[in-house]
């Protein structure tokens, strides 16, 4: 699967020097986001501590993540009320112990620090354009040391616009962007984050060698008439939420897999409606 967040990089600095790069170091790593809105870049950010660092304090592969769609909070003229990204459906997809005011100050920072404004229009600098899907822990790898946690934004406009942030020890470990125009025009009624591999994966520099257990996430777009998505990943499965025209699943690895996650579709009247399998655009493999 293409996965823009996984090139091999040098071993980095150790955070200490990197933060006194400062300004420095945010100029020359800017990356503009181009026709397919995608890049990866890595800058100093606020600090967020990750509780459950096992796994623990959050939904697991056994627990289904709710489906159903929250209302906007409505002020008492009557008008729709707006401060910081909206909340996810369910408080399921808030995993590892970390609360809707740490993801959502980590999106903030993370729109911020890596200078989205000066790549997309304003709005989508802004983290009141976003809604939080999920808000999970992020594994450090050999390129990149230390958990942090991983938090996805989509925004309602575009339509299929996301933001993947990774904030580790107090430093943006990186910022991937996609947007629904990425996944090409033939797409079916689920259509899996061909950019969201870092969700599901470790480094390629790794790839023998994966920490266990490790939290997984998988992320896609959904029709209105899909009722139901499950994922099968290594030895585990979940039910994923379905939040606004996406879908939301994650689960523990407990040992190492090279197969990508498989994921299903379903309509309200119980129908297999997609098949990653099937899907030939959709890679069954890991790199």
């Amino acid at each position: 699967m293409t996965d823009d967040a996984h090139t091999i990089q040098p071993s980095p600095a150790p955070y200490p020097a990197i933060r006194r790069r400062g300004v420095a170091e945010r100029r020359r790593r800017v990356s503009a986001v181009g026709a397919a809105l995608a890049a990866v870049v890595a800058v100093p950010a606020g600090a967020y501590a990750v509780v459950g660092g096992d796994g623990g304090g959050g939904a697991d592969t056994a627990t289904p993540m709710s489906s159903v769609s929250a209302p906007q909070t409505a002020s008492a003229s009557g008008s729709t009320a707006r401060s910081g990204p909206q909340p996810p459906v369910s408080e399921g997809q808030l995993l590892d112990g970390i609360t809707f005011a740490q993801a959502s100050e980590a999106l903030e920072q993370c729109l911020d620090q890596e200078h989205v404004g000066s790549a997309v229009s304003g709005d989508l600098a802004k983290a009141e354009s976003y809604r939080i899907i999920l808000a999970a822990k992020s594994t450090g790898v050999s390129n990149s040391p230390g958990d942090g946690i991983h938090v996805v934004g989509v925004a309602e406009r575009p339509e299929g616009f996301r933001v993947i942030c990774n904030v580790k020890e107090g430093v943006s470990a990186g910022i991937s962007t996609s947007a629904k125009d990425a996944h090409g025009p033939d797409t079916g009624p689920v259509v899996p984050d061909a950019n969201a591999g870092d969700l599901y994966q470790q480094s390629l520099i790794d790839k023998d060698k994966w920490k266990l257990p490790f939290r997984w996430g998988v992320i896609g777009m959904v029709d209105p008439a899909v009722a139901k998505v499950t994922v099968d990943y290594g030895d585990g499965s979940a039910t994923a939420a379905l939040d606004h025209g996406w879908f939301v699943a994650s689960g523990v690895l407990n040992r190492q897999v090279t197969k990508t996650p498989h994921i299903k579709g379903f309509d309200a009247a119980g129908k297999l409606v997609y098949d990653s399998d099937t899907d030939k655009t959709y890679d069954k493999t890991l790199p």
